[in-house]
Formats: C-alpha cells, sequence, structure tokens
C-alpha cells in the first residue's frame, strides 16, 4: 500500500531524480578558484559536489550538510528563488519573515543536495556551452549517468551586481524548478501560511541531515 505524499515530499523525490548519483567534472578548475563567469559558477559548485561525493561515506549526512550549507548560499541567488517561488505572498511579509523563508530555503537546498549526493559511481558532467536569454546566461549542460545516460540539465545564471549566482534549473531543458516548487509551495501556504512553510522546509531539512 502506497502512502500519500506531501508536497514537500514530492519535491523531495523530484530532486532525488534531478540530482542523485550522477558527476564527474569534465573541465576541473582549482580548488577555492573564485568564479569568473557564469560557467565556472557552474564547474565551481560541481567541483564541491564531486568532493562531497567522494568522501561522503567518511562526511556522513551532516557533514554533508555543513560543507553545502555555505556553498548553497554563495553559488545560488537564495533571496531571489525564495521570492519567486513563494509569489505573490511575498509582497505582505515583514522583513523578518522574508529572512526567516531565505534561511529556511537554504537550509532546505543544502539538506537536498547533501542527502542526494552521498555516493560516486563514476558519472561525468558535461558543460555544452552558454546562450544568452533575457534575464541571464543558460549553462546547457548534459550529465552522463554510469549506464551511459545523457541527462539534460540548465542552469540560468544571473549577474545580481554582486556575483554571478545560480537563479533557476532546467531539467530535461523545460522543467524549472523555481516553477515547481512554486506550485508546491503554494499548497502549504493556503492551508498554514508562511510560518507553515518555513517550519516545513527547516523541518524536512532537519529530518534529511538524520
Amino acid at each position: 500500500m502506497q502512502c500519500r505524499q506531501s508536497p514537500l515530499q514530492n519535491l523531495a523525490t523530484r530532486f532525488r531524480f534531478l540530482l542523485v548519483g550522477w558527476l564527474v567534472l569534465s573541465f576541473p578548475i582549482p580548488a577555492g578558484a573564485a568564479p569568473s563567469g557564469p560557467t565556472e559558477v557552474v564547474r565551481n559548485f560541481y567541483g564541491v559536489l564531486l568532493d562531497l561525493m567522494q568522501h561522503a561515506a567518511a562526511l556522513g549526512p551532516k557533514g554533508r550538510y555543513e560543507k553545502l550549507e555555505p556553498v548553497v548560499r554563495g553559488t545560488f541567488d537564495v533571496p531571489f528563488m525564495a521570492r519567486l517561488s513563494v509569489g505573490p505572498t511575498w509582497t505582505r511579509l515583514t522583513a523578518e519573515q522574508k529572512r526567516r523563508a531565505v534561511q529556511a530555503y537554504t537550509r532546505y537546498v543544502a539538506a537536498i543536495y547533501a542527502t542526494r549526493f552521498d555516493d560516486y559511481a563514476g558519472e561525468q558532467f558535461q558543460v555544452l556551452g552558454e546562450q544568452q536569454i533575457k534575464h541571464g546566461t543558460l549553462i546547457k549542460t548534459h550529465i552522463i549517468k554510469s549506464n551511459g545516460e545523457p541527462v539534460s540539465i540548465n542552469y540560468v545564471v544571473h549577474d545580481n551586481d554582486i556575483a554571478w549566482q545560480i537563479r533557476d534549473i532546467y531539467l530535461s531543458g523545460s522543467i524549472s524548478e523555481l516553477a515547481t516548487r512554486r506550485s508546491d509551495f503554494a499548497t502549504i501556504l493556503r492551508s498554514s501560511g508562511i510560518d507553515g512553510l518555513i517550519a516545513s522546509l527547516n523541518k524536512k531539512a532537519d529530518d534529511l541531515q538524520g
């Protein structure tokens, strides 16, 4: 008998399909090098994930989360992503609610990555190129899974006057993670409001760390 999944569990399942177990850098860059453009943002992020996967067992879920959380804050434009994922409700939030929402969103994304990148089996990551789009730069990539199957993952990277940061991820070239989250979050917002969403994200992040 199957149990019905909550919106957050459904989102985590989609993240698992998107993220589980596939990475090797085709174009490695020196550790600690600062991104100089949109492509380097993606390469740097995957470099961290590759190292995480190679040391996943030693780090454990909590250690992987602690390694990733500051990387997520620096690599993703989390305030922008949180605002778009919450939707129109965002304009009615207090400054403190916005701060807590961004913090919870960051913790949740970091915990998802830390949980999914828990092994390495020689997968490959390929950068295919850049394409200028209306609201940033689209970085096209293929993830080659261990069975040779390619998965198309594209990243929208934007220069927000502070740094180049990722604002959205597209699975199979067309499925926006922001749009998916916005749909899932809307259900929780309708039933429990922003405080309920923040609590749900924080609980999920805690649960994923064991």
